[in-house]
Parts: structure tokens; C-alpha cells; sequence
């Protein structure tokens, strides 16, 4: 039995917040699954152009001003919800975090997104780029038009002056629009304009043995008969089975209720919570890496949220994860390290509704409970299939849902040491509902990838997903142990 915290998500982020204290052990628990619907593959396009010009030529300035067109050269339509266009600069020091804004744009700033990464391999003039992308709200790009004045700017978070004059994508000379090669453009994870920096192409995220940089892979499809199959430990998975927190005092973690079913042409995993509002009738669920050997780069999950019980009333304070850890030394051990997404979809921790949480942890004290942690969080529905993303480099900790930015974390909370990853599901308490009938949460996992060392943006996620899949590839563990 592993002495590190019990794949717990710790609880309510927000630091001086009771939250209950976590068993120092781990195994892992079950659950029930339903099918994910197929996704379409998406359409293939023909071709894109990219204009650029500046209207901040310095070699110095406050912010740098790509502003961009894109144009559909092809003969089809362009879903613009598939295009991605990355701008290449220098950071102007290592541990510099930048933000990103829309000053105007023909089609509307609000269906404009912007989102940073880190190369792979550096070169003298790129170590990190922009990526320009869209929402379904931007529509289609007919044949032969472009989207307009796209009025981009980003700046240093501290608003220090940065240098543009080494960054691959600027020229200060470009003050009209004009084909511009030194930007990519990438149509469904294909690379149809441009060229990157030396050695940062981004085209070919498909193919499953390649990742973008040569970052090392796992990935696995959950694509096993029951929690007893024994190729999910030989994947290197526990099924959780021993007692402990977090959650519910007296509760058990149930390995039966982790199961498995295929449909649509996919396999998922179902984790089952269930209670009749006393702690010896709450079973949870868990399922984490025996391995704590993942650290820097790129983790995503397929996953989804229930609002409501599958069976039986409502109201629950339950929580639904998709998480890393290592283990807690000593109460505010500076090494400790957890990243996570928690949807409550009752409330909990003094919310009173449905809540989606990303925190990123430094460190904390069981008794007294005390917090070092910087969070993100949105108040609505997140009820279904949703993408789950998070990025860990040098300088920042970057969260996404459903390729839209969620949050970024400072570089104070970058991990020391290395992490397993899980997924668990649990109750709070028994404060939501005081009914003594039986009732039952059902939360799914479709797949989970982690690609070492490489910042992937969410759509070369989806695109190396779907070069497992197409080339029949069910599970990988490529990452070296520690």
C-alpha cells in the first residue's frame, strides 16, 4: 500500500477554508459506465492564407500588435472553429508570463481566442508562441474571403517593456497587410501555412508515436472488461480499495463500482458514488497511477460531469475530479505538489450551486487546516461531456475547458517533483440532502493523455487522440520511471 495522500482532490481551494484532512495511503475505486458518442472526424480543407501587419513597429514597446487575416484559399468552406494560427516571439526572460487581448475584429472579439505556449525547441528568436484560435460562434470562411481585421496584442503581465525586435513573427517595416510566412496556420491539426522556427514544426500531431518535440506518451483509451481485468494494472492503474479521506467519514472505496462499457466505437469509464445518508452506506470511487513519474507538460482528459444522481433524489455536495499529486511529507513541505479540475454539482465548501474549480497547489497543513494555493473557478453548469486540459511549463501552470482558457497560475506553484494522475469521486459531507434513500452519481472518463514536456494546445490534444485511435492504438505508456 503507497503512503502518499489517496489520490485525494484535497477539497475547496480558497486558502483558510475548513476542508476535511486526507488518509496518507492509496489505492483506488470503481464505478459504472455509458457510452461516448462517436465524434466526427473533422473536414479536411483545402488551404489557408495568413496576412499580417503591426501597428507597433518599435523595437521596443508596451505591447506587441499582430494584427491578421486569415483567408480561405481552398475551394470548401472553412469551419473557423478548426483553424489555429500561432504568432512566434522570444520571451524577454524565462520566468516572464504574458497576457493576451482582442483590441477589435470584424467578426466580433467575444469569438476570438488566445492562448500561449512554450516551444519545444527554443531558437534565438522563438521560445514561446501565440495561438490564435476560434469559437463556434465564428462561424464558417467561404472560399476566397478572409475574417477581416483581427486587432491582436499581448504584453508582459507585469507590464514591463518588452523587446519585439528578436521575436521570429515581427517585422516593425510591416505596417500594411501582407502574406506572411513566418506565422503557421493549421487547419484540423494539419499545418497548411507558414513556417515555425527550426525544429517546431507543428504538423504531423497525429501521429501517435511522434509527439510534437518528441515528448514521451501515455495515453490509454480505458478499454478493459472490469476492474478485476488484469491489464489495467499491468497499464500501471490501481483500482482503489482502502479506507481513508477524503470524503465522508466511514465511507469504503469501492473497486466494483469502476466499470467498463464500449459504444459509438469508443471505451469508457464510469466511476459510481452512491449513499443512503450515513457514512457506513457511502461507497466512493478512485482510479490513479501506481507511478508518480509525470511532472512538466501536457495533461488532458475526456470527462464527463453528472448534475444530477443517475437514481434516487438529488442534492448531494459531491465531487467530481480529474487531478495530479505527489505525496505530502510534512505539513507545508514546500515539495508537495497537485494540480486539479473539481466540478460540485451541488454545491459544497460554502457554495451553494454547481461550481467548477482548477487549483494549483503549493502546499498545506491538515490540522489546522491551512492552504497555499492559487484557484480558478466558474458558477454554472458544466454537466456533460466536457475537454479537459492543463499545461505545465517553466513559468506558468495554464488550465482549458473545452479549448477555451479557464485559467492561468503563477510560477510559485510549479511542481518539485514528479506526480501520478487520477481520478476520483466522492462526498463532501451528507449536509446537501438528509433523505435516507438511496441514491447514486455516475461520473465517465473517455480517455486520458500526457505527452512529457511539451505544451500541446488543445486542438493538437484532439488531433493526437485521434492518431491513437485511427491507428487502433488503445493504450501507451512511453514516460520513463523516476
Amino acid at each position: 500500500m503507497s503512503n502518499r495522500p489517496t489520490g485525494r482532490s484535497t477539497g475547496r481551494p480558497g486558502p483558510g477554508r475548513a476542508r476535511l484532512a486526507l488518509a496518507l495511503a492509496a489505492l483506488l475505486g470503481g464505478g459504472v459506465l455509458t457510452a461516448l458518442p462517436a465524434q466526427a472526424a473533422p473536414a479536411a480543407a483545402d488551404g489557408l492564407s495568413v496576412q499580417y501587419r503591426t501597428s507597433a513597429g518599435g523595437a521596443t514597446a508596451d505591447q506587441t500588435e499582430p494584427w491578421l487575416k486569415v483567408r480561405n484559399t481552398g475551394s470548401s468552406p472553412v469551419q473557423l472553429s478548426q483553424v489555429k494560427v500561432r504568432y512566434y516571439f522570444k520571451a524577454d526572460s524565462p520566468s516572464d508570463t504574458y497576457r493576451f487581448a482582442c483590441s477589435w475584429a470584424v467578426r466580433g472579439c467575444s469569438v476570438v481566442t488566445g492562448t500561449f505556449g512554450t516551444l519545444g525547441n527554443p531558437t534565438a528568436t522563438a521560445d514561446r508562441y501565440l495561438e490564435i484560435g476560434f469559437t463556434q460562434a465564428a462561424g464558417t470562411l467561404a472560399p476566397g474571403a478572409d475574417t477581416g481585421d483581427l486587432q491582436l496584442r499581448f504584453h508582459r503581465a507585469n507590464w514591463q517593456t518588452l523587446r519585439q525586435s528578436d521575436d521570429y513573427s515581427f517585422d516593425g517595416a510591416q505596417t500594411s497587410y501582407a502574406n506572411w510566412d513566418k506565422v503557421t496556420a493549421q487547419l484540423a491539426g494539419a499545418t497548411v501555412w507558414g513556417a515555425a522556427p527550426e525544429g517546431n514544426d507543428p504538423t504531423d500531431p497525429t501521429d501517435p508515436t511522434d509527439p510534437p518535440g518528441g515528448g514521451q506518451s501515455l495515453f490509454d483509451d480505458f478499454d478493459y472488461s472490469s476492474h478485476t481485468d488484469p491489464a489495467i494494472s499491468a497499464h500501471g492503474w490501481n483500482v482503489r480499495a482502502n479506507s481513508g479521506g477524503p470524503g465522508v467519514p466511514g465511507a469504503t472505496w469501492d473497486p466494483s463500482k469502476v466499470t467498463f462499457v464500449s459504444a459509438g466505437g469508443n471505451s469508457v469509464m464510469n466511476l459510481e458514488t452512491s449513499t443512503a445518508g450515513t457514512g457506513a452506506s457511502t461507497t466512493h470511487t478512485e482510479v490513479l497511477t501506481r507511478a508518480t513519474k509525470f511532472r512538466n507538460g501536457t495533461y488532458a482528459a475526456r470527462v464527463k460531469f453528472s448534475d444530477a444522481p443517475k437514481s434516487g433524489p438529488d442534492g448531494d455536495h459531491l465531487v467530481q475530479t480529474f487531478f495530479t499529486i505527489n505525496d505530502l511529507k510534512a505539513p507545508m513541505a514546500d515539495d508537495y505538489a497537485e494540480y486539479d479540475f473539481e466540478y460540485l454539482p451541488n454545491g459544497g465548501w460554502g457554495e451553494p450551486a454547481n461550481i467548477l474549480y482548477t487549483t494549483s497547489w503549493e502546499t498545506y497543513n491538515p490540522e489546522p487546516w491551512q492552504a497555499v494555493n492559487q484557484h480558478s473557478e466558474q458558477r454554472r453548469s458544466y454537466a456533460g461531456w466536457h475537454d479537459l486540459v492543463v499545461t505545465i511549463d517553466d513559468s506558468a501552470i495554464t488550465y482549458y475547458v473545452d479549448g477555451q482558457h479557464f485559467g492561468t497560475h503563477d510560477a510559485q506553484y510549479l511542481p518539485e517533483r514528479p506526480m501520478s494522475i487520477n481520478f476520483n469521486q466522492w462526498l463532501i459531507d451528507l449536509n446537501g440532502q438528509t433523505s435516507t434513500a438511496p441514491r447514486a452519481y455516475d461520473q465517465q472518463v473517455d480517455y486520458v493523455l500526457h505527452v512529457k514536456d511539451q505544451v500541446l494546445t488543445p486542438a493538437q490534444v484532439a488531433a493526437k487522440v485521434a492518431g491513437y485511435r485511427n491507428a487502433g492504438t488503445g493504450f501507451v505508456d512511453e514516460v520513463p520511471a523516476t
